[in-house]
């Protein structure tokens, strides 16, 4: 345990796991945020004796230190994804974490006992990060960027690997290449701005006046203030690809208009869950496949392009590029507030009144 000493968590950690409570880990119980039911803030319930399942030889436990809230987390809450998650409640919403693995399936080789990862999971998970001990796949977690702290890091791969998807699986940008970002001042447009830059890409962004610096900084060579200017007339020359954060029917529009033929158009804002929603799996799933390919259709004979409904997958191959862009100082997503875990309904107020644009952070002592 000598290797242990200068550290009172991985002494906690080290003790633990020598007491050979198995798979099961570190933690019969722990406490979480509970979704028992949709709505506001105010249904968020913080539990301090929730269980914790085995593990499965695959997965991980990690004990969180930080945990970050995305946009998507507020939606759930609301609702959005009622169709798959209404019949799965109570839910523990949180995609992002930093934290420590407390112990670790038979068949995990990458990570060990008392090292320090971040990580997400995939937006459909049921048990997600809001818990002082969350289970993500081995996939879903790289070592922590040594030079970050974990509220620094917890802000960082949800919203990295949705751009890393979009535009490295997808539209597969090389150096060179041209790319707009639809909405470059949130967590997902910042993060596609810098994965863009140090792919070598020439990047254009729009977004609010307050963003400009801070992405001009970032190395995108136009920002334009969707508030005061016309995008379409202010953007010059034509892109070979355009990440739609935002997803209204005029910016679609424009990115669309300013691509290249061959070019790859792709939304975060695809209406999947929003027509499951509203007409049930069994219906509106087929529906939404048949509205994204009639799109596909549409605009590569109208116009030479491809279209694309983009989301968060899991991507152990882009997780370890993000930690390495991290590590490097080239990829951050600055947070400006944090919380207790135990003040989660005050963090969703703020960000549902809009009093906090960016990042917010729940630390987990």
């Amino acid at each position: 345990m000598t290797r242990f000493v200068l550290s009172r968590r991985r002494i906690e950690i080290a003790t633990i796991s020598m007491l050979g409570l198995g798979k099961r880990g570190i933690a019969t119980s722990c406490r979480a945020v509970l979704l028992p039911r949709f709505g506001g803030p105010e249904v968020l319930e913080y539990h301090d004796n929730v269980a914790v399942p085995d593990l499965k030889p695959n997965q991980v436990l990690v004990r969180a230190r930080a945990v970050s809230i995305n946009p998507l987390d507020t939606r759930m809450r609301s609702g959005y994804g009622r169709s798959i998650f209404e019949p799965l409640l109570p839910l523990i919403l949180g995609r992002d974490i930093s934290g420590e693995v407390a112990a670790v399936g038979n068949s995990v080789k990458s990570l060990t006992v008392g090292q320090e990862v971040f990580g997400a999971l995939h937006p459909t998970a049921v048990r997600g990060t809001y818990t002082d001990y969350a289970i993500l796949a081995e996939d879903e977690l790289a070592p922590k960027p040594g030079s970050l702290s974990h509220v620094e890091a917890s802000a960082i791969p949800f919203a990295a690997l949705t751009a890393w998807r979009a535009l490295k699986s997808t539209a597969r940008i090389r150096e060179g290449q041209r790319v707009l970002v639809i909405g470059g001042g949130g967590a997902v447009g910042f993060s596609a701005i810098q994965l863009a830059v140090a792919a070598g890409c020439h990047v254009s962004t729009t977004c609010g006046g307050e963003s400009i610096s801070r992405i001009l900084a970032a190395g995108a060579e136009q920002a334009v203030d969707y508030t005061t200017e016309d995008a379409e007339i202010a953007l010059k020359g034509h892109f070979d690809a355009v990440l739609d954060t935002i997803g209204v029917p005029d910016m679609e529009r424009t990115g669309i208009s300013l691509l290249k033929r061959g070019g790859h158009y792709m939304t975060l804002q695809g209406e999947a869950a929003s027509v499951t929603d509203r007409y049930g799996l069994a219906i509106g799933l087929p529906m939404a496949t048949a509205i994204l390919l009639k799109k596909q259709i549409q605009y590569r004979y109208s116009h030479g392009i491809e279209y694309w409904w983009n989301y968060m997958r899991a991507d152990a191959e882009g997780l370890h590029e993000i930690r390495r862009l991290s590590e490097a100082g080239k990829l951050h997503v600055p947070v400006d507030k944090t919380f207790p875990i135990s003040q989660v309904r005050e963090a969703h107020e703020a960000k549902d009144r809009r009093r906090i644009p960016g990042k917010v952070v729940l630390e987990i002592d």
